[in-house]
């Protein structure tokens, strides 16, 4: 069975609406992926905005950029660690021959530590997650890099509805967004950004996503 999905968007600062397709069908142990935006199809068909991926669940990824030539690998692999999930990714990204190393480690539902590397670079990005109550979850996260922090909080509400704020020590940015998924309507999400470091307040920077999932 194949699967379908379309997703657009809008954003207030450009005024301007965009949209995206993927196709995805499984073959034996591996799923096929074919995306495109609306770039594809604008002013006549061409490969402008047309992605193909190769992907074994749990293994690995494949990602190939028509128009710039370009490839992404993801390798993925699980080990344990003191009787603890160690979940690892591998990520190179040709293009910009740059390799990206990341790893989570689990130690039980409501407690995970990730780190973030980039070889060949000086720092990490390190995050704890804390669920609370299986409701809210606190996400504080540090930039060794950048010596900055960045806080994010979110709660389900409403059954399949999650609220998130976040904010940026550095770059003062705060951040607001509600999402919503739902099997039979699809997905929705709203959100919002406000730089407090501006010396005039400014309307905030605002963002309407949605998305919709189909069996063909």
């Amino acid at each position: 069975m194949m699967k379908a999905s379309v997703k657009a968007r809008y954003e207030t600062d450009k005024a301007a609406a965009t949209g995206a397709a993927t196709v995805a069908f499984n073959a034996g142990d591996f799923k096929l992926r074919a995306s495109m935006t609306d770039a594809t199809v604008v002013n006549g068909p061409s490969l402008n905005g047309l992605a193909l991926a190769v992907e074994k669940p749990g293994s690995f990824i494949f990602d190939y950029n028509v128009p710039k030539k370009d490839f992404r690998f993801q390798f993925m692999n699980s080990i344990r660690v003191l009787e603890k999930p160690l979940n690892l990714n591998y990520i190179h990204f040709r293009g910009d021959n740059r390799t990206i190393l990341d790893g989570t480690l689990v130690f039980d539902s409501a407690n995970k530590v990730s780190a973030n590397h980039v070889l060949g670079s000086r720092g990490c990005k390190l995050k704890y997650s804390y669920v609370h109550g299986g409701l809210t979850t606190f996400e504080p996260s540090f930039d060794t890099t950048k010596n900055s922090w960045e806080f994010a909080v979110s709660r389900k509400v409403y059954g399949d509805g999650v609220c998130r704020a976040t904010y940026q020590t550095t770059s003062k940015n705060l951040g607001l967004e509600w999402s919503r998924s739902s099997k039979l309507n699809g997905s929705f999400k709203v959100s919002a950004s406000l730089c407090l470091a501006d010396e005039e307040l400014k309307l905030p920077k605002l963002t309407a996503e949605s998305s919709w999932d189909f069996d063909i």
